[in-house]
């Protein structure tokens, strides 16, 4: 089986994928290589805001909107352990480079600067990840599950959760009322 790198694209569940951690789910791709793959789920709102995770981390804020912002279900993996996605603009202690836009961070000093103003401009919180083994990705994109298409931070960081997986299918340039649920292969 090819082996084509997905890392800095997004995967988006077919219609077809009933998975409730997945189901129309948009995943930006963190990393993908002959070890498997791990991304984060950028449209998976969860219940707790990042008031609360400051809390459980005794970071201290007085901003109300930074307490407010939501914090994404990244996905099934680790889902104690927090992923920030942000511009790749600052070195933090806990940093991978994605691509020239985007980082993920993983260190307490990144949310300890988003609470006193000083983290970056753009970025999205979330608990746990999405992980798969060697050729599992590439066996669920042959069984239609996926799509895959490049990524753009403008979706990341600005588009509503709940317009996310429509907007990257539109930019896929594909009519998701049109689109075959079953598996074929030419």
């Amino acid at each position: 089986m090819q082996q084509t790198n997905l890392t800095s694209h997004f995967l988006v569940a077919m219609p077809s994928l009933k998975d409730p951690n997945f189901e129309k789910s948009v995943t930006y791709i963190c990393a993908h290589n002959e070890e498997g793959a791990m991304g984060i789920v950028i449209n998976k709102p969860l219940d707790i805001d990042l008031g609360e995770i400051f809390e459980q981390m005794d970071i201290p804020t007085n901003n109300q909107e930074t307490k407010d912002r939501t914090i994404f279900h990244g996905g099934p993996v680790h889902t104690d352990r927090g992923f920030i996605l942000h511009q790749t603009n600052n070195n933090w202690d806990s940093s991978i480079i994605i691509s020239d836009e985007i980082s993920v961070t993983t260190s307490k000093d990144i949310l300890e600067a988003i609470a006193t103003g000083d983290g970056p401009t753009e970025s999205l919180i979330a608990l746990g990840y999405a992980g798969w083994a060697e050729g599992q990705l590439e066996q669920e994109i042959m069984d239609n599950a996926w799509l895959s298409g490049p990524s753009n931070s403008e979706i990341i960081f600005k588009t509503p959760f709940d317009q996310c997986w429509n907007t990257v299918v539109g930019h896929m340039g594909i009519d998701i009322e049109k689109l075959s649920l079953d598996i074929g292969h030419a």
